[in-house]
């Protein structure tokens, strides 16, 4: 397997190094990156958050001795750990790392802006993100603006090479617009991504299909918050197809895209009275997570257990209430185990499961799993501001 292959480097790296550290330690930290990665992927992500942190150590001192030939390092390990510490839901830490990278490749970018102006360009990006992810909305707009600009003048001079990215930033802008209430440029934003999208798609499937999925998803998203419902059920039902195709063919990279394009299409359904069309979406979708969240419970458990949640709204709805009560006692079952070792993560989704679990239970004069419960409620007591 791939994690198989990263281990196995790191390993014949580390000794290498041990050996002869002038020749090898920037080889280890390289193979420590992309060991993070591949835990990550597989949603170990404190393994994934500690690897990365010991590349950065190693970069770092690589840098302070050798700054021209290991600065761009050292800058990619923080960009990378950013990325490690927001999966973790260390929002602080991660930003305070994003700041690093991007501060080191804007000096880089300045001294050589043809090797450099492209990573400036992706730092910002995820600057923005992980901005907006602390509420600071205009300074995340204002990062994912020069992104954007960055990468247009490059698309300009080199389309093949960075046209792709430019789409991403525009994705990422639109984002940003919407958060700050900038609604019809956020449309037009995430549109310009979209037709990019589809000719990158038309051109290279392969390659653009599930960027073109994702956008339509974005779009889908953004229309259902203007109240353009229908419009946003369409690119909904555009992005499921496309899934579905790319999931047909390589079930293990785009199942999870699939169910979590099937949860969105069950959201607007409902939303538009169309509730046993939203209960099937949603029922296949957990059907899919289920899956995954077996052979995988730390990297889906939390899906499913927000798709269970989705399952009991609509089922209130219908009102079926008792088997609504069954699916929010699952979600927070499923979710409890993650939530007690790292509740900073998950604590919106668990605060949201346990009070419909509880109105759920008072609407039907049942007395709510305490045992179950308990443990849950003392971590939000204990939180710097309890949750109301």
């Amino acid at each position: 397997s791939a994690l198989e292959a990263a281990q196995k480097a790191v390993a014949l790296f580390r000794k290498l190094a041990e050996a002869r550290p002038d020749a090898f330690t920037s080889e280890f930290a390289t193979s420590l990156i992309n060991l993070a990665s591949r835990l990550s992927d597989l949603g170990q992500r404190e393994a994934a958050l500690e690897t990365a942190q010991k590349a950065v150590t190693l970069f770092r001192k690589l840098a302070e001795t050798r700054p021209d030939a290991f600065t761009p390092d050292l800058a990619t390990s923080l960009h990378k750990l950013a990325s490690r510490l927001s999966d973790l839901g260390q929002r602080e830490a991660a930003l305070e790392a994003a700041q690093e990278a991007m501060a080191l490749f804007r000096k880089l970018a300045e001294t050589r802006p043809d090797a450099f102006t492209p990573n400036m360009a992706g730092a910002l990006t995820n600057l923005a993100r992980l901005l907006s992810g602390l509420g600071q909305r205009e300074a995340a707009l204002e990062a994912a603006q020069e992104a954007v600009a960055l990468f247009r003048k490059l698309a300009e001079t080199r389309p093949d090479a960075f046209t792709p990215d430019l789409a991403r930033s525009l994705d990422n802008l639109a984002s940003r617009l919407f958060d700050l209430g900038q609604r019809e440029a956020a449309l037009e934003a995430g549109q310009e991504a979209m037709a990019l999208f589809r000719k990158l798609a038309e051109a290279r499937p392969d390659a653009f299909t599930p960027d073109l999925a994702g956008a339509l998803t974005n779009i889908a998203n953004r229309l259902s918050g203007m109240s353009q419902q229908k419009a946003a059920l369409e690119a909904a039902q555009k992005a499921v197809a496309l899934y579905r195709k790319l999931a047909k063919a390589r079930p293990d990279t785009f199942a999870p895209d699939l169910a979590g394009a099937l949860t969105n299409l069950a959201r607007m359904l409902s939303d538009l009275g169309q509730r046993e069309a939203a209960l099937e979406a949603t029922q296949e979708a957990l059907a899919i997570y289920g899956k995954l969240a077996e052979a995988r419970p730390d990297a889906f458990a939390p899906d499913l257990a927000r798709s269970l949640g989705l399952f009991s709204q609509i089922l209130i709805r219908q009102d079926r209430k008792v088997e609504a009560k069954s699916a929010l006692h699952e979600a927070i079952t499923l979710l409890s185990q993650l939530f007690l070792k790292a509740h900073t993560s998950y604590l919106s989704l668990m605060q949201t499961l346990c009070r419909d679990y509880i109105k759920t239970c008072e609407a039907l004069k049942h007395e709510p799993d305490m045992e179950l419960l308990s443990p849950i409620i003392a971590v939000f007591n204990n939180l710097p501001d309890k949750p109301t």
